[in-house]
């Protein structure tokens, strides 16, 4: 694989830096955490309207630009780089590739370019249990005559309590695993939609719980055919490989940043008559942070290289689900051990709210809860390599 970006793909970098830079400040990202929202709406329209973000990977059949999961995932670490507070992630690595999965043709043709152009989206799967697969689907649908009902409780749901379209997986009763999930579409004006906000260590990254009851939705609220209902386990399993890819670049734009802020801050902080900078015990930590920071930047892009073979069809198989543990195990591991560093070396100040850093360490946690943390990513990449030796690969 070509591992160097193309002068498209940088000249893709380079904007979403100058942009972020501008638009996603300190004082803006502090300005728009502390509402319930989360991000500022006229911002949104500009990504979509200007930058034209939400279209990026999206096939131009749909709207889309046709580029690929290289360069959302370059623009994504940038995001991370600048903790851009927006409902991006949930709209388009969550809602968007819900329906570039298991949506029908004509589902794909209607949707994705609302979604292009504004209308936000998130996903909803998880339930009570803390798990971060096709088991922890816990709410359930039927069959109705015109329709189906769904019922149940979800939550920890990436900008949840406002999206316009939520995406909601759940199950036939008494059905276990990736068996008998569907994915259906629940606009959030749908009687007996119950949606709260959940305040979070992080207010960079608003969730929200969501209860359904007895919810009626018609036959085409279902993504995918009606005769496949409850055959989306699959497919689920593919957006959460392909979400946590994209959990993965924000971590790496966290450990750089991390990094980049605390190098500058030493510069600055004067200890003893000499910059800090200059002691070599430091120099040291600095060192171990880049380390970190390049070697889940590697890691991340392989992935985004898999994925994006995978979306221009090739096999969506165990070489993406591994790719996508690999790389979230490693950015997590590094953006949690770059803040905390961070932190550090900034000293008593680096837990205040005059820096920053300690911004990035909650962005840090948060996100490597967000999708399975390390261990649980180490524990699927173990169990593949048991398979595969009883298997006798």
């Amino acid at each position: 694989m070509e591992f160097s970006f193309t002068e498209e793909q940088q000249m893709i970098r380079d904007t979403a830096r100058s942009f972020l830079a501008e638009v996603s400040s300190s004082a803006a990202v502090r300005g728009v955490m502390g509402s319930e929202l989360g991000y500022d709406p006229d911002l949104w329209q500009r990504v979509c309207k200007e930058l034209y973000w939400p279209a990026m990977h999206i096939p131009e059949a749909y709207g889309g630009l046709g580029l690929g999961y290289v360069e959302l995932v370059a623009t994504l670490e940038e995001m991370g780089k600048h903790l851009f507070c927006s409902p991006f992630f949930s709209t388009v690595c969550l809602g968007a590739n819900a329906v570039l999965l298991a949506g029908t043709e004509t589902q794909k043709q209607q949707i994705l370019p609302q979604l292009i152009d504004g209308v936000t989206a998130s996903v909803a799967y998880t339930g009570a249990s803390r798990r971060s697969d096709c088991a922890s689907v816990e709410g359930i649908w039927e069959r109705t005559a015109d329709g189906y009902r769904l019922d149940g409780y979800w939550r920890y749901i990436p900008n949840g309590h406002s999206a316009d379209v939520l995406i909601v997986a759940a199950r036939t009763p008494f059905s276990t695993g990736p068996d008998g999930i569907s994915l259906f579409v629940v606009p959030s004006d749908t009687p007996g939609l119950e949606r709260n906000y959940l305040p979070t260590m992080d207010e960079t990254r608003k969730q929200a719980e969501v209860y359904l009851r007895d919810v009626f939705l018609p036959e085409d609220a279902l993504l995918g055919e009606a005769d496949q209902a409850g055959q989306s386990g699959e497919c689920l399993e593919k957006l959460i490989a392909l979400a946590a890819i994209a959990v993965a670049a924000d971590q790496v734009g966290v450990a750089q940043e991390s990094l980049d802020s605390s190098v500058a801050y030493m510069q600055e902080r004067v200890q003893f008559g000499r910059v800090i900078a200059s002691y070599q015990a430091l120099k040291h930590k600095a060192a171990d942070m880049m380390l970190k920071a390049e070697a889940a930047r590697s890691a991340l892009y392989y992935a985004a290289c898999v994925a994006d073979e995978a979306l221009r069809g090739g096999p969506l198989g165990e070489e993406l689900l591994e790719a996508a543990s690999i790389a979230k195990a490693y950015c997590s591991d590094a953006a949690f051990f770059n803040a905390g560093c961070g932190i550090q070396l900034h000293g008593g100040v680096g837990f205040t709210e005059e820096y920053d850093i300690q911004l990035f360490f909650k962005r840090a946690k948060s996100a490597e809860t967000l999708l399975g943390n390390a261990a649980w990513h180490r524990e699927i990449i173990a169990s593949q390599l048991l398979d595969g030796e009883v298997m006798g690969l």
